[in-house]
């Protein structure tokens, strides 16, 4: 029943965005809420790159251009907004994140919200087993 991915580190990583979440409110920019989750990160001792460029191969040619905000650990890539809605081209866009780095795990977490809800996005190129079929998994 513990098919979660990366279930330890996602939960640590929960706590640092509440924690970001609660101190910053919801009416910073996307840069400030980076700024305080690598503060806590460092705190932590969690493994990161920031800013990490991602490249996509276009008929055996590296295309750039794209950064993610975070890669943790070498295994989940974290994007963060600072908007009213997370839309359905946010989505895709960590999904093209996961393919083109082939990692497993993308956390989408949108600032701006009230409340706080980070969101769980499953590389659709990955073997996943039934229990976690779904592509995006709401943590509350």
């Amino acid at each position: 029943m513990n098919d979660i991915i990366y279930q330890e580190l996602s939960y640590v990583l929960n706590g640092v965005f509440f924690k970001v979440h609660n101190e910053l409110s919801r009416f910073a920019k996307e840069r400030q809420y980076g700024d305080a989750v690598e503060i806590l990160l460092k705190e932590k001792g969690i493994a990161y790159q920031r800013e990490y460029e991602v490249s996509f191969i276009v008929e055996g040619k590296s295309v750039k251009g794209n950064r993610v905000d975070f890669i943790i650990e070498g295994k989940i890539v974290l994007e963060f907004k600072a908007k009213p809605l997370i839309t359905k081209e946010d989505y895709l866009q960590m999904k093209r994140y996961l393919v083109a780095t082939g990692y497993r795990l993308g956390m989408l977490v949108n600032f701006h919200q009230q409340y706080l809800k980070p969101k769980r996005v499953l590389n659709p190129d990955k073997h996943i087993s039934n229990q976690e079929s779904a592509s995006v998994v709401s943590v509350d």
